[in-house]
C-alpha cells in the first residue's frame, strides 16, 4: 500500500510498487480511465482493462451516470466480482480514475483503490507497458443498491444556498470561478451558458491537493488547506466543477484521505448551473 501520510483511510492509495507487484494476483484487477481516451490503446499497464469515460461512464443520449444494472454489467465483462480488489488509475492525475472511485462508491463496492500518481507516475518510473488487450472471464455481478447521500442533484444546492452549516467547494481553476473561463483552458469550450460560480462557493482548485510529482499532499496539508478556506469537517460539504470528475477527484480527499462524514459530489456541476433559468450566479 501507499504510505499513509495521516489519511483517515489508509488503504484508500496504492503506489506504483503495489501496483508492480500485486497486478497480476488473481484477486486483483487493474482499470484505468483516462481523459484521453485513446491513452490505454497507446499503451497501458500489463493486465489492465480500459474504461471510455464518455460511452461507458455516462448513459445515453440521457447525461447521467450508468444505472445499476448497466453497472453491474460493465463490472461482469471486466471479470470484477463483488470481492474483487479494484484499483484504478488514468492520466491527469487520476481526474476519471477519481470519478470512476465514486460510482463504485455509490454502487457500494469498497475494495476499491486509487494508484496514487497515476498513469504518468508508472511512466515517469519507466515501469513496462503494453498494448496488449487482456481477456478475462466474464463474471456475475448482483445488481447493486444506490446510496444516493454521495451524490448531490441542482436542487439539493438550490434549496440549501441560504442555510448555515454548508460549505460549496468549486474545484474548477481560478479563470472557470471567475467567470473568465467556461472550460479549462486546455479543453474545449462546452455545455454552460453563463460563467462564473455558486454564490458562496470556495474556490479550492483540484490541482492545489496534488504534488508537482502527481501523488497527493499529506492530510496535514490537506487539512490546512481545506481548514482555511473554512471547509471543516463539521459542515455537511458539497464539491463541484464542470462536468463531475474533478469534484469527484476532491470528493475522494475529502471523504477519504481527510475522513469528511459528509461530503456530495455534484456532478451536475457547472454545466448544468451555469445553464439554468434562473439560477444564481457569482462572478
Amino acid at each position: 500500500m501507499a504510505a499513509s501520510n495521516g489519511y483517515a483511510r489508509q488503504d484508500a492509495l496504492v503506489d506504483t510498487e503495489w501496483v508492480a507487484a500485486h497486478r497480476d494476483d488473481a484477486g486483483v484487477r487493474l482499470v484505468e480511465v483516462d481523459v484521453n481516451t485513446h491513452a490505454y490503446d497507446e499503451g497501458h499497464i500489463p493486465g489492465a482493462v480500459g474504461w471510455n469515460w464518455q460511452t461507458q461512464l455516462q448513459r445515453r443520449p440521457v447525461r447521467d451516470f450508468p444505472a445499476t444494472a448497466e453497472w453491474a454489467a460493465l463490472l461482469g465483462q471486466a471479470g470484477i466480482g463483488p470481492e474483487t480488489q479494484v484499483v484504478l488509475y488514468g492520466d491527469n492525475h487520476n481526474w476519471f480514475a477519481a470519478y470512476a472511485y465514486w460510482l463504485f462508491a455509490l454502487y457500494g463496492h469498497t475494495n476499491v483503490r486509487l494508484l496514487n500518481g497515476g498513469r504518468q507516475k508508472w511512466l515517469d518510473e519507466g515501469r513496462p507497458v503494453t498494448t496488449d488487450v487482456p481477456a478475462y472471464a466474464a463474471a456475475t455481478y448482483p445488481t447493486p443498491p444506490y446510496n444516493a447521500s454521495l451524490r448531490a442533484l441542482r436542487d439539493d444546492i438550490l434549496r440549501r444556498l441560504e442555510g448555515n452549516g454548508i460549505a460549496l467547494v468549486d474545484v474548477r481553476s481560478p479563470g472557470e470561478y471567475s467567470g473568465d473561463l467556461l472550460a479549462p483552458a486546455n479543453l474545449p469550450q462546452e455545455g454552460a451558458q453563463r460563467g462564473g460560480h455558486i454564490p458562496g462557493a470556495r474556490n479550492i482548485p483540484w490541482s492545489s491537493v496534488v504534488t508537482e510529482a502527481g501523488t497527493f499532499k499529506s492530510a496535514a496539508e490537506l487539512t490546512a488547506l481545506y481548514g482555511g478556506q473554512g471547509v471543516t469537517p463539521d459542515k455537511e460539504v458539497f464539491t463541484y466543477c464542470r462536468i463531475g470528475e474533478r469534484s469527484a477527484h476532491s470528493w475522494f480527499v475529502l471523504t477519504q484521505l481527510l475522513g469528511y462524514p459528509t461530503v456530495r459530489n455534484y456532478d451536475g456541476s457547472w454545466t448544468e448551473w451555469g445553464s439554468l433559468i434562473g439560477a444564481p450566479i457569482e462572478v
